[in-house]
């Protein structure tokens, strides 16, 4: 029994030393932790997506799928045999005139539009996690670092999971970035980081903000959960909707399928982009990321004209193959006629035409 209690003591200790390290952020407080309580969306100490959304799929235990995570034989493309094929587009050279779509790699890009700049969950790191040696990206996948950002309008953070919150990326930028857009609580780690609060734009669903140029952006629901420690969802997650004078964008973040599709479509539709996550699902763990058919369907709702795929390609944080979710999502596009619009990493994106060709750079 002494010797169990001293085991527990030196790992609750060894737990409390590592999570007081910068990468893991801070905990809202204050006036902060005050508007989170006051939210409609926040309850019992955490917040809640608008339907029940437990962390696994019935029928599903967390200790089989922790055992199939590590022990369960891998799919032997789980990791891609190449390099995957990406561009490296110098971003400062791109003119301002010039309104493109980036994709940096997994759920990051970059987007000038109406002479106004973004990028989203940029983690240029090298790796998705709060430990360098885990969740490396593919060769050829990582070959944008912070050193290639310029200076930007607006930073966009989606919700503060690792592979979109990366704090060596966000540490290394803060000089270059004007504004930070972000779901509620999540500002706790950035001002940790360095940013200054009247930096921050950061709102809970619903919210409205008017930016430069006469652009909009509007804080809309995702199916998800959040957290950098063990505890869950004491910040919360987002989707946006992005309204320009010439375009409306639908930036999904991470999502689950769930009726919020519909409404968002319905309310702010129809869509010119819509930006979804197709990548790392398991059915294990369906309501909180999308299966390709949900991608789909999702695309569906918004009423998007061009559907861009994201969240794929360069980590392997599910158990499929890494080029199964752009074979399922390009091949189940087809059959409901969409355009689902594939564009390699650092491949520039017009987004002011409707002729778009990219080739099918993963069976490469």
């Amino acid at each position: 029994m002494i010797y169990l209690i001293i085991t527990i003591v030196i790992l609750t200790a060894l737990y409390f030393i590592i999570t007081a390290r910068e990468v893991f952020g801070a905990e809202p407080k204050g006036e902060r932790l005050k508007r989170m309580q006051q939210s409609g969306h926040y309850k019992d100490g955490q917040f809640q997506n608008l339907s029940h959304t437990p962390s696994l799929t019935e029928g599903y235990s967390m200790p089989g799928v922790i055992y199939n995570f590590f022990f369960a034989k891998k799919d032997p493309l789980l990791k891609p045999l190449k390099n995957i094929p990406s561009i490296h587009t110098d971003l400062a050279a791109l003119s301002k005139d010039e309104d493109v779509f980036i994709w940096l790699g997994h759920s990051s890009y970059y987007i000038r539009t109406d002479g106004v700049s973004f990028l989203i969950d940029p983690v240029l790191s090298g790796y998705g996690s709060p430990f360098k040696y885990f969740n490396k990206a593919f060769a050829g996948a990582d070959i944008f670092k912070p050193a290639d950002i310029p200076h930007l309008d607006y930073l966009v953070i989606t919700h503060d999971h690792y592979d979109h919150l990366d704090y060596p990326t966000v540490k290394a930028i803060k000089d270059k970035v004007a504004k930070v857009i972000l779901p509620l609580g999540v500002g706790a780690h950035l001002e940790r980081w360095g940013y200054k609060e009247d930096q921050l734009i950061e709102e809970e669903w619903g919210g409205s903000r008017e930016l430069k140029n006469h652009i909009r952006i509007t804080f809309t629901p995702a199916r998800h959960f959040s957290g950098r420690k063990v505890k869950r969802n004491v910040t919360l997650w987002t989707s946006y909707v992005l309204e320009t004078p010439t375009k409306k964008i639908f930036l999904g973040g991470d999502s689950g399928y769930d009726t919020h599709f519909k409404i968002i479509g319905d309310t702010y539709g129809p869509f010119d982009y819509a930006i979804i996550e197709n990548g790392q699902y398991n059915d294990a763990w369906k309501y909180i990321h999308a299966l390709p058919e949900d991608v789909i369907k999702a695309s569906i709702d918004v009423n998007a004209r061009n559907i861009i795929p994201v969240h794929s390609s360069k980590f392997a944080l599910a158990l499929h193959a890494w080029d199964e979710p752009l074979k399922r999502v390009t091949s189940l596009g087809k059959e409901k006629n969409l355009t689902i619009l594939t564009p390699m990493i650092g491949e520039v994106m017009d987004l002011n035409t409707s002729d778009h060709h990219f080739r099918a750079w993963w069976e490469d």
